[in-house]
């Protein structure tokens, strides 16, 4: 009964620490909805991964961490991987992250005259 016992109580702590990463992910609260930024300038990274993809976009005198939708949103809306060249020119429409003066949430992208809605 002992060992059935333990065996339960580990098996509850794996089952907890594998949905923990999930909790932690989405905090869109963490961006002003009431400070919407247009942003445009050159792509320097871009990352089409799972939960979320991302560019990091220069603009004059700074570097942003743009959170995109997840990539099977992107991919069905319109937007594959391949449409975030580094070197090439977006304009996206997003939030400001409340405490990471750096990175937004894009609502929408603009690539070489293609919008796609993110959200």
């Amino acid at each position: 009964m002992r060992t059935r016992l333990s065996v339960l109580a580990a098996v509850a702590l794996l089952a907890a620490g594998a949905v923990a990463p999930v909790f932690a992910h989405h905090g869109w609260s963490g961006y002003d909805a009431n400070a919407a930024l247009t942003l445009t300038g050159t792509i320097k990274e871009s990352g089409y991964e799972h939960p979320h993809g991302h560019i990091r976009l220069e603009v004059p005198g700074k570097v942003w961490l743009v959170v995109l939708a997840p990539p099977t949103r992107m991919e069905r809306r319109g937007l594959p991987a391949a449409m975030l060249k580094v070197g090439g020119t977006a304009t996206v429409v997003g939030y400001p992250h409340r405490t990471q003066a750096d990175e937004m949430r894009a609502e929408r992208i603009t690539l070489a005259g293609q919008t796609v809605e993110l959200r």
